[in-house]
């Protein structure tokens, strides 16, 4: 199913309203080789450590998009190729990242959507941290665990439910 942001925001202005259809800040960079998609939430907060990122891509994603809070650091790559060709394979929408991604040239050519602060050459370290399904805020909104979350060339929405 195609969605476009614009549309959906102009058909649901009472949702926009009451605070419950959310607009992320225009911070993020489009990555990916699929520039619109959109999915339910799953949320992941870790801090330089991907870690816990393979672990949900390596779980089936069917009609869901990965959230990452990495606190918006510029110092290491959450997601890299191999991981976003295993979200892939795996079925998952896309995969949105508060901090940086690397191998953005491979990345492109997956069909995936990817949306990041930056790109980075330097992986993550491998402890073993990050909280799943906790509640997340930043580009100026909150991402919950189980809302909707649209994506495309001109922003990324979120709100309970899909939107028609």
């Amino acid at each position: 199913m195609s969605y476009h942001t614009a549309d959906l925001l102009d058909a649901n202005e009472e949702l926009l309203a009451d605070g419950s259809l959310r607009v992320a800040s225009p911070i993020l960079r489009a990555y990916g080789g699929r520039p619109a998609f959109a999915g339910r939430i799953v949320t992941l907060r870790c801090f330089e450590d991907n870690s816990k990122v393979r672990e949900i891509v390596s779980a089936p994603g069917k009609g869901q998009v990965l959230v990452i809070d990495g606190a918006g650091s510029l110092r290491r790559a959450l997601l890299g190729d191999q991981l976003a060709e295993l979200a892939h394979r795996n079925g998952w929408e896309g995969v949105v990242v508060n901090g940086c991604i690397r191998d953005s040239a491979a990345i492109a050519a997956i069909d995936l959507g990817v949306r990041a602060l930056a790109t980075h050459p330097l992986k993550t370290v491998k402890r073993g941290q990050g909280e799943i399904g906790v509640p997340l805020a930043f580009a100026g909104i909150a991402f919950l665990p189980g809302e909707w979350l649209c994506a495309d060339e001109d922003g990324i929405i979120v709100c309970p439910d899909a939107l028609a």
